[in-house]
């Protein structure tokens, strides 16, 4: 894939933040569904902090042990984090971390049902939101996998706010240890 400039990440980012909103929208306007409640609690926010920065320790293990994540990762990576600066990644932590947390867990999973199935359903289609091509099949595995913890998170705690700190966190983090990783400061 074609090198992307600072602007077209930067654009990308808020239209998809955007669009997910939308259809969020959407499907509460539309639909006779319930958004799983948004609570900002201090102890919600404590405990998505834990699991951002578990979830990016487990990616950090499956990054070193898996090395067909570790190329799917640094290709989808590359395309999104090469032409950005430090700052930039303030956004990518956010835009996402809020809008495919209301899409996929604020509506889709109550949409699914609170459940196991639910779980399953919504941990896919946010993997295959997160799929760049057939090859990096790889990179997809690895979001249903987190989709999956942050969708058991939403469920067990029933506030929306949970994941949505752990999705940031976890992007953050990520985003920072890759540029740190490629001497890019």
């Amino acid at each position: 894939m074609e090198a992307l400039t600072r602007t077209q990440v930067l654009v990308a980012i808020g239209v998809t933040a955007l669009v997910l909103l939308v259809i969020a929208k959407l499907w509460l306007h539309l639909g006779s569904i319930a958004q799983l409640p948004l609570q900002l609690e201090a102890m919600a926010a404590l405990m998505g902090v834990a699991m951002g920065l578990a979830i990016s320790g487990l990616s950090s293990i499956v990054y070193r042990f898996w090395p067909g994540y570790r190329r799917s990762a640094d290709i989808y990576l590359e395309l999104i984090l090469k032409p950005l600066v430090w700052p930039d990644l303030i956004w990518l932590g956010l835009l996402p971390g809020l809008s495919e947390e209301l899409l996929f867990r604020g509506v889709m999973l109550p949409t699914f049902g609170l459940n196991p199935l639910g779980i399953a359903a919504s941990s896919i289609f946010f993997g295959v939101l997160h799929l760049g091509s057939p090859q990096q099949w790889q990179y997809m595995v690895w979001a249903v996998l987190v989709g999956v913890i942050l969708g058991a998170s939403a469920v067990v705690t029933g506030n929306l706010l949970v994941p949505i700190v752990a999705h940031i966190v976890t992007n953050l983090i990520s985003s920072c240890l890759w540029k740190l990783g490629r001497k890019e400061a």
